[in-house]
């Protein structure tokens, strides 16, 4: 084995496969471009023949390596011929380019047949490996036309463009002259010197940093291939890989060399634990994060494969996947554009957004008014919010103040602005990513752009549920007729009851019969209200109530039901609103905490002030509900938890209070049980105490 010229023909096939990506990453394909990249492939496969025939001298190995250098060289002296032929030479040059170019091309295409034969016909002789007097002869002509067509191009070339054809000159120059210096001394005595032939790598190594200059300067040199990112990362994967099992193996070799008699054992111990961490690194989100950033920044001009990015945005948003949820899906679609692990969602909902899911986030009660500070932000730059830069130089922002709920929220990364033609729909907040990622304008654009496919969707999603919502109504509707007519027949009993008791009240057979006719008419009104129970919206204009008096009405009602219901101490408060409407909605709500407890379950119902608003909260340890019902379905019409619910108490209660300008703020937990707020907007009590008016605060 030669060791200088196998470390040579390694480093040479490092150096031009690093020439060859620097290709790759160009914009153009143009005839200059292809002639460039031919000759570098032809330089990578050179030194592999090379290194066969360092480690080991066989005929064959021979024969490859001398076919390789063979066609290297005309390779190079085809790209040259290209550079001369699109070269305006001036009137005083007396060489005509296109005949020079034919006679050229002939003398190499005759030099590259004569000198590839020679080394073959010896191999078919069996003869020894050093190639014969005509193949030395035809590689030290290529080398000759090499450096005359050099020599052409650089005085042909107009001064004003040498800047960028010179570094080539000087590399190709090189390599050309040791050509020429070692096949002049092989044919002057007859054989091969191996030990200036162990430089030849070397030697075009050291010309690749020139080439490579003279590339960056000419674009016309450079490709347009199209590289998959995949494909990379997984090449880069797969390489590492391979270079790791290598370590691995060299290791165990000097572990069992040295290790004695403990050396066999030592070595099978060191494998199978390498290999184990292996499979762990390759399983590691975080390093799978890192290694995709590197390989984006150092080996791409544009960090994304946008082709690749929007199929696979595409297939998670469009899953048809039952299980899974669709605001979750939207979630890692934009948090995989970053690399990020967690994020939530929150979508405008009258006047208010409200989270309605997230994915390795926390949970968060809190609401965001459509025209508080941030929405107002959102809405009017449609910027994406960079939190980090935020906390850091807040001046930026236009002196934007985050919400409390946002600014506790120390995870919380990007703000992305869901953008629909009516405007910001709702955002997606995403946390801290697994590796630092530089955000400039490409990332900006590329979550700017996929938050509005996120907020079509999701806008689309919003229409098919209000037209369901609106269809279900409609057959609601249709069904109250019936329920009408039911009505007007029980009333009809009622009244023909009434009239008879003025006459036969005193009759003990009459009364008997009286009390079964109600019950018969209890039952019929309780199971049609089981079927149908709309509420209609007052009149009136909201006034102040006290909330004690509702509070403590309620419970009294509600206690012959559950004798476990506690009521707080109710001091009054005083809200806007109106009595009998806030009455049925904490009937509802308490009606529901009894539904949802055991035998031995506990409600307590309390009554208390916070600042400007007044709350009523009631607290039960029942079954509870899952955090997706209560995000996503609890508020809206025909949703419920129940067998035979109609899900349109909760809707009506959440609209109603809404409508007064406050908020029903439910926290549950399956088999925890569940925490209703009511917030309502305070009023002021004036007059005396026995004759209590109030005002809207």
């Amino acid at each position: 084995m030669l060791y200088p010229a196998t470390i040579g023909f390694a480093l040479c096939l490092l150096a031009f496969t690093g020439l060859m990506v620097q290709l790759i990453r160009g914009r153009r394909w143009g005839p200059q471009a292809r002639a460039m990249a031919f000759a570098v492939a032809a330089s990578i496969a050179w030194p592999v023949f090379g290194l066969a025939a360092a480690i080991d001298a066989t005929p064959l190995h021979w024969a490859a390596f001398w076919w390789g250098d063979l066609v290297r060289a005309a390779a190079w002296i085809t790209f040259i011929l290209v550079l001369l032929h699109e070269r305006r030479p001036d009137e005083t040059t007396q060489v005509r380019p296109r005949r020079y170019i034919i006679g050229a091309a002939v003398v190499m295409m005759a030099a590259v047949a004569v000198g590839g034969l020679a080394p073959l016909s010896q191999l078919a002789g069996g003869t020894a490996s050093i190639p014969s007097r005509v193949g030395l002869v035809a590689s030290l002509s290529l080398a000759i036309l090499g450096l005359v067509c050099l020599e052409q191009l650089l005085r042909n070339v107009p001064a004003q463009q040498r800047w960028g054809i010179t570094p080539l000159a000087i590399a190709l120059g090189g390599i050309f002259a040791f050509d020429l210096y070692l096949y002049s001394d092989a044919v002057l005595f007859g054989k091969l010197d191996l030990g200036i032939w162990s430089a030849q790598g070397s030697v075009s190594a050291c010309a690749v940093p020139l080439l490579a200059v003279a590339t960056a300067r000419s674009q016309k040199w450079t490709l347009n291939l199209a590289v998959s990112h995949r494909l990379v990362f997984h090449s880069t994967v797969l390489l590492a890989a391979a270079g790791y099992v290598l370590g691995v193996a060299a290791l165990g070799y000097l572990v069992r060399f040295v290790g004695g008699g403990w050396g066999p054992a030592l070595q099978m111990v060191l494998l199978v634990a390498a290999l184990m961490v292996l499979g762990a690194l390759l399983t590691l989100g975080t390093l799978r994060s890192k290694l995709r950033v590197i390989i984006r920044k150092n080996l791409f001009k544009q960090r994304y494969d946008y082709r690749e990015e929007w199929l696979r945005f595409t297939r998670l948003i469009s899953a048809r996947d039952a299980s899974s949820d669709i605001y979750v899906r939207c979630i890692n679609a934009l948090a995989d554009l970053v690399e990020s692990p967690a994020g939530s969602v929150w979508i405008r909902r009258g006047n208010s957004c409200r989270q309605v899911a997230q994915w390795n986030a926390p949970r968060v009660s809190a609401l965001e008014a459509i025209e508080g500070p941030l929405m107002a932000f959102l809405d009017r730059t449609g910027w994406v919010l960079n939190l980090d830069e935020y906390r850091r130089k807040p001046g930026r922002y236009d002196a934007l103040l985050l919400p409390d709920w946002l600014a506790q929220l120390r995870s919380a990364w990007l703000v992305v602005p869901l953008l629909a033609a009516e405007g910001v729909v709702g955002f997606v907040v995403l946390m801290t990513p697994r590796v630092q990622i530089e955000l400039d304008w490409e990332v900006f654009d590329l979550l700017k752009t996929a938050g509005s496919q996120v907020a079509a969707l999701l806008g689309q999603i919003e229409a098919n549920d209000a037209l369901s919502e609106s269809e279900r109504f409609a057959a609601f509707s249709r069904m109250s007729a019936f329920v009408v007519h039911d009505l007007k027949n029980l009333v009809a009993q009622l009244s023909l009851l009434l009239k008879n008791a003025q006459r036969h009240g005193a009759n003990a057979d009459f009364r008997h019969d009286m009390l079964i006719t109600l019950q018969h008419v209890v039952d019929r009104m309780n199971g049609m209200l089981a079927q149908v129970r709309l509420g209609t919206r007052p009149v009136e204009n909201p006034q102040g109530v006290d909330l004690s008096v509702i509070v403590k009405r309620v419970c009294e009602l509600k206690s012959a039901q559950r004798s476990r219901l506690v009521c707080g101490t109710c001091e009054p408060v005083a809200a806007v609103g109106h009595h009998d409407r806030l009455e049925h909605v904490l009937s509802h709500v308490v009606q529901n905490a009894i539904d949802a407890i055991d035998a031995d379950g506990h409600i307590r119902v309390s009554l208390e002030h916070d600042g400007a608003n007044a709350v009523v909260e009631v607290v039960d340890d029942g079954i509870g509900m899952s955090p997706a019902f209560v995000q996503q379905r609890l508020f809206k019409p025909f949703q419920t938890t129940k067998e035979t619910g109609m899900g349109i108490g909760v809707y009506e209660s959440h609209q109603y209070v809404t409508s007064l300008g406050g908020q029903m703020i439910v926290e549950s937990t399956p088999g925890a049980g569940t925490r209703v707020r009511i917030v309502l907007p305070r009023a002021t009590v004036a007059g005396r105490a026995d004759n209590q008016s109030f005002e809207a605060v």
